[in-house]
């Protein structure tokens, strides 16, 4: 018996033989020289191979759901980028090198810079600009992959790597459990099969040099472990968590619907998070009161820009249309539950491809130009992405969010650019509504010890945990070296969240949590005894927080969190 441990992608325990996908064949692709009479004709080849992924993508989407519609509209958008193509070009005529050498050196140029933005989820959208532009690649060079088609049902897969257009392939299956090499917990990969609640466990090197087909393994997606062979013991233990976890299941299914309220009938407004228009669906099927966070950062990576529509490839931003329409689908898909948007959250990268966007690398771009910062510095980028949110508001129930703020001043500017696109709007005749709240995430130690100064100026306060908890203890939780210091529940981070809630309450002003504390059903119960009423979270989680909320009364968690926040750390894990 053997057990690997990995990233816990997707919840759950599944138990089943090994099917090994093989590693793919090793892809050279080759080097040459070209002639400058050669350019049109590789140009044309390139061409041609895009539109044949293109064609493919788009009759697959035909037919998928859609969530993995969306992701797969991501990749045609990507595909289909006029000004990454230009760039191409250019290269392919400065460099007279053949065009799969170009293509796969400039899509893994645009692929460093995200990850080198010191954000998990542009990390993971860099994974899609290689899978995609490797199936045109692979187009070109005549590379015929793995057919997915072959998988048996109800094995556990294991691969080096499975992109989104492979997963629905193997999502038919009926698979027991999901392990791959690659891949992390915002990954399209791990957000479809938490959607179809596969047990999934990524990250895990090597892993099919360590596996083969035929053996026993059991897929632990709670814990992030893949135990093979294991003995009787193991596998009795496993299949008692099954028959617990199917139990519970059912028992949240029967929440559905339900108000979530303590054991003494305080009440709790649920939220959900979101990073595409397509999960608001996903989101209201779960019984989410509203969205709480929906980033708009997947807008800003290879979006269709103007130009697309209108044959130009001048423009270099995503268009202010193409953002009104992302944004009016979330908020009419919500009816009159309320939707906070925030405003573009990019992590000190080079991401957005604005005139005079500075490509300059950063040595630390968790501390530099990102979120507000590097938003306020491209005021024509900002303007656009605000004058898309006015009009979307008169859709719904719609509240702007400006994350990462750590000085007064950058509210005041950014308030005085909403009165400029009110003007603007207004002069023009367009339909907006000019009484959308305004907010703020306080994920700043600066922010939140001035919370009681900021309340006065702004309409809502969002709690933002994750960095919140990164930039006070000062530690990269994507870092394993220093991974296990990570801990939302330091007393420094919770009197923080303590005095933002109190802030808060003195203003007048509603205060929610959007980060991954809030999805946590033990962390939730801290929040909940701290003052939250308002928790915002993945949709899966929103049954579970119900049920760990109707476990005890206020009473027992303000308690608890007066241990807590004296620095006794024996979290209650909850009752039954």
């Amino acid at each position: 018996m053997e057990t690997y441990k990995g990233l816990a992608a997707s919840e759950g325990i599944g138990i089943g033989d090994v099917f090994l996908i093989p590693p793919p064949a090793p892809r050279i692709i080759p080097q040459y020289t070209i002639q400058e009479t050669d350019i049109d004709s590789e140009w044309r080849r390139l061409r041609s191979a895009v539109e044949q992924v293109y064609q493919r993508l788009k009759e697959q989407s035909k037919t998928a759901d859609a969530q993995y519609a969306a992701i797969l509209e991501t990749y045609m958008v990507m595909l289909m980028d006029e000004e990454f193509l230009s760039q191409v070009k250019n290269h392919l005529a400065k460099t007279l090198q053949n065009i799969e050498n170009v293509l796969h050196k400039k899509a893994n140029e645009m692929a460093g810079v995200l990850r080198g933005a010191g954000d998990e989820y542009l990390a993971e959208r860099a994974r899609d600009i290689t899978d995609v532009f490797s199936q045109v690649v692979d187009e070109l060079l005549g590379y015929k992959p793995f057919d997915y088609d072959l998988v048996p049902e109800e094995k556990v897969v294991v691969a080096t790597s499975v992109s989104p257009a492979d997963a629905v392939a193997l999502f038919k299956k009926k698979l027991k459990g999901l392990v791959a090499s690659e891949g992390g917990v915002s990954s399209h990969l791990a957000i479809l099969a938490r959607n179809h609640r596969l047990p999934t466990v990524l990250g895990i090197k090597s892993i099919t040099d360590k596996l083969e087909t035929g053996q026993q393994v059991i897929v632990d997606g709670t814990q992030g472990l893949v135990i093979s062979q294991p003995d009787e013991k193991t596998l009795r233990k496993y299949h008692k968590s099954v028959v617990a976890t199917q139990k519970e299941e059912k028992s949240l299914s029967k929440l559905k619907g339900k108000a979530a309220a303590t054991a003494d009938g305080v009440t709790f407004t649920l939220l959900a998070n979101i990073g595409s228009p397509e999960e608001a669906q996903l989101a209201l099927d779960e019984g989410a009161e509203g969205i709480g966070l929906f980033r708009t950062e997947f807008l800003f990576m290879g979006a269709v820009q103007d130009a697309r529509k209108s044959g130009s490839s001048s423009v270099h931003s995503v268009s202010e249309l193409a953002q009104l329409e992302a944004y009016q689908q979330v908020l009419r898909t919500m009816g009159e539950r309320p939707v906070i948007i925030r405003t573009l959250d990019s992590g000190g990268d080079k991401l957005v491809k604005d005139a005079g966007f500075s490509h300059e690398p950063e040595q630390n771009p968790l501390l530099g130009s990102r979120a507000i910062r590097l938003t306020l510095a491209h005021k024509t980028m900002f303007k656009r992405q605000l004058r898309a949110l006015y009009r979307a508001g008169v859709c719904g129930n719609l509240k702007i969010m400006i994350p990462l703020v750590t000085h007064l001043s950058q509210v005041e500017e950014t308030l005085a650019i909403i009165a400029e696109v009110k003007a603007e709007l207004e002069s023009e005749g367009v339909p907006f509504n000019p009484d959308v709240p305004v907010g703020i995430m306080v994920e700043t130690a600066a922010s939140a010890v001035s919370a009681d100064i900021f309340a006065r100026k702004v309409d809502f306060f969002s709690i933002g945990t994750n960095d919140l908890t990164q930039y006070v203890l000062g530690i990269d939780r994507e870092n394993p070296s220093v991974a296990d210091l990570y801990d939302e529940k330091n007393v420094a981070v919770l009197r923080l969240i303590k005095y933002t809630v109190d802030s808060a309450n003195q203003a007048g002003i509603p205060v929610s949590v959007c980060g991954e504390m809030a999805g946590s059903p033990d962390r939730a119960l801290l929040l909940a005894g701290l003052g939250v009423r308002t928790l915002s979270m993945s949709p899966v989680r929103i049954g579970a927080i119900k049920k760990a909320l109707k476990s005890h009364t206020i009473k027992e968690l303000e308690e608890m969190t007066v241990h807590c926040l004296s620095g006794d750390f024996a979290v209650s894990q909850g009752k039954g």
